[in-house]
C-alpha cells in the first residue's frame, strides 16, 4: 500500500510538471493570425526601425537595438513584457530598445489599443500608456467588446488632454500610424506576436530571461 502511495503521489507531480510545461509553452508561443489575414500590405522596403518609431531607450552610445514588433492584447506579449522591462533596467545605457505595432486581427481591442497608444504618444506619454496597456491587459484583453471606454479613462489617469486625445484617437492619420508598422513587420517577415529583430535579424523567441540576457551579452561582447 506504501508503495502504491507513493507511485501515485511521483504520478501527480509529474502530471503536475507537465501542466506547468505546457502552460509555459503556451503562455510564451507567439500568437499567431486566427482568422483572416489583416488587409496590410507588406512595405517595399521594410525597415526594422524607422525615425518615427517609439524607442524605450536612448542611449548616448547604442551598442545594439532590440526592435519588438508587439500586440497589446497579445498573452504572449504580455508574459514577455516584465522580462522586456528588467532586460532595459539592465541594458538601457547601452541596448536601444523599440517597440513597434503589430495588432493581430484576432483580438477585438488589439487595434484600438495600437491606437491609444499612439494617441498617448501624441502629447509625449507613449512609454506610460505602453506600460498602462501592459499592466492591465489581464483587465481588458480577451474581451469581446470595445473597451474604447477603459483605455479612455488610463488617458485620463496619465493626465492626457482628453479632447486632444479623443480626435487624435479617432483620426485616420492615426490609423495609419500604425499600419506603418505593420507594414514593416510584415516586409520583415513577422507573422505573430512577439517578434524581436536583434541588430535587423529575426530571431527566435527566446524561452527564457536568461537566454534573453545571454543572447544580449553574447552580442555585446562581439
Amino acid at each position: 500500500m506504501k508503495k502504491l502511495t507513493k507511485n501515485l503521489i511521483v504520478a501527480a507531480v509529474i502530471v503536475a510538471c507537465f501542466a506547468a510545461a505546457l502552460g509555459s509553452y503556451l503562455l510564451l508561443r507567439p500568437d499567431t493570425p486566427s482568422d483572416s489575414a489583416t488587409d496590410v500590405q507588406p512595405a517595399a522596403q521594410a525597415l526594422p526601425v524607422r525615425d518615427t518609431s517609439h524607442r524605450l531607450s536612448t542611449p548616448g552610445r547604442s551598442e545594439l537595438t532590440i526592435v519588438e514588433f508587439l500586440d497589446f492584447e497579445c498573452e504572449a506579449c504580455g508574459a514577455y513584457y516584465p522580462a522586456v522591462e528588467k532586460l532595459r533596467e539592465q541594458y538601457g545605457d547601452r541596448v536601444t530598445f523599440v517597440a513597434r505595432y503589430f495588432p493581430m486581427p484576432g483580438h477585438r481591442n488589439g487595434e484600438l489599443a495600437a491606437r491609444t497608444a499612439e494617441a498617448a504618444a501624441q502629447q509625449g506619454k507613449f512609454e506610460e500608456m505602453y506600460s498602462k496597456l501592459f499592466a492591465t491587459q489581464k483587465e481588458w484583453g480577451e474581451a469581446q467588446e470595445s473597451k474604447e471606454s477603459v483605455f479612455r479613462g488610463y488617458a485620463k489617469d496619465l493626465g492626457l488632454d482628453l479632447k486632444k486625445f479623443d480626435t487624435d484617437l479617432a483620426a485616420p492619420a492615426t490609423a495609419e500610424r500604425v499600419k506603418a508598422d505593420q507594414r514593416d513587420g510584415l516586409g520583415l517577415g513577422v507573422q505573430g506576436t512577439p517578434t524581436f529583430i536583434v541588430d535587423g535579424v529575426k530571431i527566435q523567441n527566446p524561452a527564457t530571461f536568461d537566454e534573453f540576457k545571454k543572447l544580449i551579452d553574447d552580442r555585446l561582447t562581439d
